[in-house]
């Protein structure tokens, strides 16, 4: 099982190589890609060292699966080309989510629609994901009509620079700047570029991916998406109104025993979900569950999870774990 990652020296690269060998994915060769100035750097995975190769001399080694991490022009440019190789791409950027004829999955709901023939498989944004798995359930039981979500997005989801960016303003030190703005003791409300309609792209991809994966394009959706000066994870506040009504000690249970859910939803203890709490795990937690009191069947939520875990690394693995287990690779 040859495995090539794409993006290997970023964040959420490194990450696919922590969570692959974490889960113990089988690999037996690892191809590790990365632009130009990295080519001949190393890269650690389960106590060996790895050259960074170039994308050419990996699809040369035909591997069997591609995790790419490398931004969307990267994807446009090579997924295709693994792809005509006879190579599965599970790709992480924006650049093939919304294109009809891809797939976008999260393994908990939607990889039943994976087929042998999906040689390019997008992988959903990281705020979609975390929102859509403790959505699935409720969805089920009481057909969600509408969802308002405001998101609280960790500094990681932009890269090392903004962590960067972050810690240096913290410390008191001058250094490159990933956003505008500071980010420390401050918190930016803009995701990604605005558009003509006034929200920003990242607002957007949630409300155009949620429709895709549910497969039901009557959910109506609007987001509003805030940067924190946070790393542990994205936390979410997501009401949602269903058609049918709902018993909370129910929505509880349900969610409960949904696989990659954990409820954290004690407020006599003060216990909900923290971006601290969620860092370094793989499941979506949620809690302050409670009915909007200000019209019938809706309910708030408070959803939080690792960004580039759940929301990014691990949703890939899991992804070529199921095409691993259905002789798909």
């Amino acid at each position: 099982m040859k495995v090539a990652v794409v993006g290997a020296t970023g964040l959420v690269g490194t990450k696919m190589l922590q969570v692959l060998a974490e889960r113990s994915f089988p690999v037996t060769e690892l191809l590790p890609v990365a632009s130009e100035k990295s080519i001949g750097k190393e890269v650690g995975f389960k106590g060996k060292n790895y050259k960074v190769i170039s994308a050419a001399d990996a699809i040369a080694a035909k591997p069997a699966v591609a995790l790419f991490s490398a931004g969307g022009g990267t994807s446009l440019e090579w997924a295709p080309k693994f792809a005509a190789a006879g190579i599965t791409v599970i790709d992480n950027s924006s650049a093939w989510r919304m294109d009809p004829a891809k797939k976008l999955v999260v393994p908990e709901i939607n990889a039943d629609a994976l087929t042998k023939d999906d040689k390019i498989i997008a992988n959903p944004n990281c705020s979609t994901i975390q929102m859509v798995v403790a959505l699935n359930p409720l969805h089920k039981k009481y057909k969600a009509k509408r969802i308002v979500v405001s998101t609280y997005q960790s500094v990681t989801g932009t890269g090392v620079k903004a962590v960067s960016q972050l810690m240096n303003e913290r410390k008191g030190t001058k250094g490159d700047m990933a956003y505008k703005y500071q980010i420390d003791l401050n918190v930016i409300p803009q995701i990604d570029v605005f558009l003509d309609n006034g929200y920003t792209k990242e607002e957007m991809k949630m409300v155009n991916e949620t429709k895709k994966i549910m497969r039901d394009d009557a959910i109506r959706v609007t987001s509003t998406t805030v940067r924190i000066p946070v790393v542990g994870g994205h936390s979410e506040a997501v009401n949602i109104e269903f058609e049918k009504d709902f018993d909370l000690a129910e929505v509880r249970n349900l969610l409960s025993n949904s696989p990659g859910v954990v409820v954290v939803d004690d407020p006599a203890a003060q216990q909900y979900p923290m971006p601290k709490d969620a860092h370094e795990k793989d499941d979506v937690f949620v809690g302050r569950l409670r009915r909007d009191e200000t019209q019938p069947n809706t309910l708030n939520m408070w959803v939080v999870s690792d960004n580039l875990r759940k929301g990014a690394a691990t949703n890939a693995v899991q992804i070529a774990e199921y095409l691993l287990e259905k002789g798909m690779l």
